[in-house]
């Protein structure tokens, strides 16, 4: 909650604040619902605003989804509400995200909820702005790079062939089953984590409750999932602290990534201060690495193989393409040059991405007074672009709601597709997740059939929607 505690005070300051903080934020929550009463919605009630409303709908089958679907039908596409002690202006669009996701001119900056920002760490990628996110963008890059990628692909092909042999003839849940391959990836490439091991299981168990943590209420005493988080958190940061000693000592040297920054950010070495990170920087980064690589590619290969099982013939057509590719390499691995040319896939995971819309709404915090929409907007507020509506807006995508990968057969309007974001804050694994999604696709279309065991629509209440099922599935050989 970045709208009630700066993102550099301490997590311990947040529920003793002070009465100069809480007048501050009285005057100031006064003053800006004046200046709202032009832009349509309901604030509800004092201090708790619609919270109560938005965890229920939080939490029923279609997510977050109904908290704006049901306003938009009382208020129209522009409409304003209060919930965890934040104002809101919710809009959609392809003019607003250009707006928006573009932030000509440092307009907007990202607006993450504060349970967020702790987590993250105030030196993460995702709580930076202009030169500084540009410069650690460019500093953090490497891995995600398509050149970075390459030397990874192995180990990806690899086990993902191992992931798949475990499911024949067996009841899986594929949410389960995509985090664990996910995780394993990331892992590996930045800090050569293997697949299996004690070390291992103590970086999912920590991971997964940071993670479960991210957006959560943010009250910081026993018992409550954000201090689980942040306990997960320390424990994670003692384990990044440990493995960089090693390696700054010589003990242990991986070609991973975590071994290209610290000789690359050596302080001792050579090179201007602009190319090296504090180590403050390089943990906060890594967990936020480690996040933009997991959940939402968990999620994208998920629903992807929850489509695909719903809609037989898109399955065949995607098949013929990986067969395709099978026949001509002769039984041989699956290569480079292979999953990089997949354009049927590219299809239906863009589709998948459009279908789904893994990531509801992008929140961006206005930096300064502007207009948009012919409603003017103030400094310091929340405004959150509804990316739903826009990736269903039959003007656009005939039949919404159907799966058509041919959708994306001819270019698409400027801003109407939104599946990896856009602008200078575009998802930094977009290569990484197209390439997970690739491998695992092509061995599972190639090798294995499944049927679905359970149909629900229904998602978790979480930020990044996931079938609440987890999608079980039983699976067999061809």
């Amino acid at each position: 909650m970045d709208e009630l505690v700066p993102a550099s005070r301490s997590q311990s300051r947040w529920p003793s604040k002070t009465l100069e903080d809480v007048s501050f934020l009285l005057v100031r929550s006064w003053g800006w619902k004046k200046a709202m009463e032009d832009i349509p919605g309901n604030l509800g009630w004092p201090i708790v605003g619609e919270s109560f409303s938005f965890i229920s709908e939080f939490g029923s089958p279609a997510g977050i989804c109904s908290f704006m679907i049901n306003r938009q039908k009382r208020f129209g596409k522009v409409f304003k509400t209060s919930v965890l002690g934040r104002l809101m202006v919710f809009m959609t669009g392809s003019n607003a995200a250009k707006i928006l996701l573009t932030g000509k001119d440092g307009m907007v900056s990202l607006n993450l909820f504060y349970t967020g920002q702790q987590v993250l760490g105030r030196s993460s990628l995702l709580q930076t702005n202009g030169e500084a996110h540009k410069r650690l963008r460019r500093l953090i890059g490497e891995p995600l790079s398509m050149d970075g990628l390459r030397k990874y692909f192995q180990f990806i092909n690899n086990l993902a062939i191992e992931t798949l042999d475990e499911w024949s003839g067996r009841t899986i849940f594929v949410l389960d089953e995509a985090s664990t391959f996910t995780l394993k990836v990331i892992g590996n490439m930045i800090m050569s984590l293997e697949p299996k091991g004690e070390e291992q299981e103590k970086f999912r168990e920590n991971f997964k409750i940071i993670s479960s943590c991210f957006s959560s209420l943010p009250l910081n005493i026993p018992g409550t999932a954000f201090y689980r988080g942040m306990k997960a958190r320390k424990r994670m940061f003692e384990m990044l602290d440990s493995i960089i000693e090693k390696r700054r000592s010589g003990e242990i040297c991986r070609q991973d990534f975590l071994d290209s920054l610290i000789i690359k950010h050596n302080k001792t070495g050579g090179g201007s201060d602009e190319e090296k990170l504090t180590d403050e920087q390089l943990k906060d980064n890594i967990l936020t690495l480690l996040i933009a690589g997991h959940d939402t590619t968990t999620a994208a290969l998920t629903w992807l193989i929850k489509f695909l099982g719903e809609n037989p013939h898109v399955l065949e057509q995607l098949r013929i393409e990986h067969q395709q590719i099978q026949e001509h390499r002769k039984g041989e691995n699956l290569s480079w040059a292979d999953v990089n040319n997949l354009p049927y896939t590219a299809k239906v995971l863009s589709e998948t991405l459009r279908r789904a819309t893994i990531l509801p709404w992008y929140s961006r915090k206005a930096a300064q007074d502007f207009e948009i929409g012919g409603y003017k907007i103030k400094k310091g507020w929340s405004v959150n672009l509804d990316v739903v509506s826009i990736h269903h807006d039959a003007t656009v995508f005939p039949e919404p709601n159907k799966f058509d990968p041919s959708r994306f057969e001819a270019p698409l309007r400027p801003f109407s597709f939104l599946g990896f974001g856009s602008g200078p804050r575009m998802c930094p694994g977009i290569n990484l997740a197209k390439l997970e999604i690739s491998v695992f696709i092509h061995h599972l279309v190639c090798k294995y059939r499944w049927r679905c065991l359970e149909e629900d629509d229904s998602v978790q209440p979480t930020l990044v929607r996931m079938p609440k099922n987890k999608y079980p599935i039983r699976v067999e050989a061809l």
